[in-house]
This record gives structure tokens, sequence and C-alpha cells, in this order.
């Protein structure tokens, strides 16, 4: 018992101090950077307010959400709390602007995290399809993975070519530097990962797992993520430079170590320094390497972060 509370102690001084790292920071050197004080008219269609002409897919700083399906995963009040990443749904985050989603998916074709299942990915196909409808130059990269520990739904990849068809942008290294105009009308990157089936091929609808690249740290502790977030991204090549995307995420998860196991107080340790980090990216030099930054619980400062580098890219003031 005696060790137990010790190592808790100890915890609780770390995760102080990793607070304490951030916020200093964010005090002395602010969030300020190119586009920091834009915010687009219409949340929904902030990619047509960018001007689809012009806008470059490899100049694009693409707004993510973590865990996208998991709004009504397990039970409200009892296990929701453990597993919940996002309080709203599919589209609902499309519609605050979000452009990139990470949808699990288990052998019976339903979206889960960790042991929870919950709704068909019917629904997250359904609800794509309809902010399509509702919009015309807005593009998604919609990546969709087989959970740790699950089955691939069989014949998945055929599954989703059949329900999202002319909608698909097909795997192509020429992508990255054509613009959102030369896309249209086809409006989704689908990143189909599975675990033990065929990966997509050069020319299929469906885009391979080497497209969407990230280093994922599995901590609770802010400024580790932070820092481990930074390194990384520094590590890689210029957007303009590379054929795939590259993500950050900008999440904090909870550790079995730690009698906080909800995920909302966890990663709000780091959620809420997303603007502190594109503003370190600029300061550090190598913000021309931020290209797909996600979040739990996305919200509009976050959108109006990325979309406001984004802009400023077009600008040529990034």
């Amino acid at each position: 018992m005696g060790s137990l509370v010790s190592k808790q102690v100890a915890k609780r001084k770390s995760l102080a101090t990793e607070k304490k790292v951030l916020a200093d920071l964010k005090a002395t050197a602010g969030e300020d950077f190119p586009g920091s004080d834009y915010h687009p008219q219409d949340r929904k269609n902030w990619m047509s307010g960018l001007d689809p002409g012009k806008l470059v897919v490899d100049k694009i700083v693409w707004p993510g959400t973590h865990d996208s399906g998991t709004d009504r995963i397990g039970v409200p009040l009892v296990s929701r709390p453990f597993a919940q990443c996002q309080s709203c749904s599919i589209y609902n985050q499309l519609a605050t602007g979000a452009r990139v989603l990470d949808i699990r998916v288990q052998g019976d074709r339903r979206v889960c995290h960790g042991i929870l299942a919950t709704y068909s990915v019917d629904v997250v196909l359904e609800r794509v399809k309809r902010f399509l409808a509702e919009t015309q130059s807005e593009i998604i990269v919609l990546e969709i993975r087989t959970e740790f520990g699950k089955e691939d739904p069989p014949e998945f990849d055929k599954y989703l070519v059949e329900q999202l068809g002319d909608l698909l942008i097909h795997q192509d290294d020429d992508v990255f530097q054509k613009t959102v105009a030369e896309l249209l009308p086809r409006r989704i990157i689908c990143v189909w990962k599975p675990r033990k089936s065929p990966a997509p091929k050069a020319g299929d609808p469906l885009w391979s797992s080497g497209y969407l690249k990230d280093n994922w740290i599995d901590t609770d502790l802010p400024s580790t993520k932070f820092d481990s977030n930074m390194k990384h991204l520094a590590e890689q090549p210029p957007a303009s430079a590379r054929k795939y995307f590259y993500r950050v995420e900008n999440t904090a998860t909870p550790q079995t170590d730690n009698p906080i196991l909800c995920v909302r107080p966890v990663t709000d340790r780091v959620r809420k320094f997303s603007r502190l980090f594109i503003s370190q990216a600029f300061s550090r030099g190598f913000a021309d390497r931020l290209q797909i930054l996600s979040i739990d619980f996305i919200d509009e400062a976050f959108v109006d972060a990325c979309v406001g580098v984004t802009h400023a890219r077009l600008e040529g003031k990034a």
C-alpha cells in the first residue's frame, strides 16, 4: 500500500510540474502565429471560403478529430466517460470544421474504441454523405482502421467503394499538388487500414496506410505529449515535399496507473494548448511541416487556428 501511495504522490508531482511548464510557456511566448486572428465566416464551408481554385492540398492545415465515432459509445455516466473522445456527432464535427475523421471498426462493421462498440459504420458514412450533399467544395480525409485486437470486417474494402462510389478520390501521389477545385466533384480521400486483409494498391479508390502517418505516444502527461509531438514534427520533411499526410494528435490518454480514467479531464491537460503548439512550430522554424492536427472534443477555436494558418499560407504570410 505504501508503495502505491508513493507512486501516486510522485505522479501528482510530475503532472503538476508538466502543467506548469506549458502554462509558463504560454504566458511567456504567447499563442500568436500567422493567421492566429483569422476566423472563417462559415466553418461548414471554410474550404469554399478560401477559394478552391487556389487551395492546394499540401498547403492545407487539416483540422481533425481523434476517435471521431465515439459520441454515443458506452453507457451514459457509466462507461461512456472512459471511452468518449467526441461529444458531438460526425455530422456536427464536419459542420464545425473538421476535415479529417478517425474511425475505428471491428469485425461486425460497428465503430469501436477498445472493448466498447457503438453504432454501425453505416451511420458514419450516412452523415459524411449528408454533409457533402449540403456543401460544394469541402474535401474530407476519412481514415478507417480496424481497431487493435479486432478482426477486419469481411470484404470491407468493397463495401466502402460501393457506399462512397464517385465521391472517392483515388490513390495518387499527384493529389498532394492539386487544388481542391481540380479534385472536384470527388470529395473523399478514404484511407483504409486493415490489420490482416490486403492493403489498397496504387490507383485504387482507397488509400493505403502509408499515406497517413503519425507518431503516437500513449501518455497522460501534457508536456511529455507536447514535446514528443514537437520533436516528431520537426523530423518530418516540409509538407510540400511529402507524398503522405502527417498527423499530430494533440491528445492525452488516461493511464491505468492513475485514478483519473475519464477521457475529458485527462485530454484537457494538453487539448487547451493546441494554439500554443502551432505558435511554437513557427517559433522553432518548422511550421512548414504542419499538415493534420487532431484533437479530442473539437471546438471552434481549434478549427479557426488550423484554417488561419491555411489562409496565411495562401496569402504568402506563412
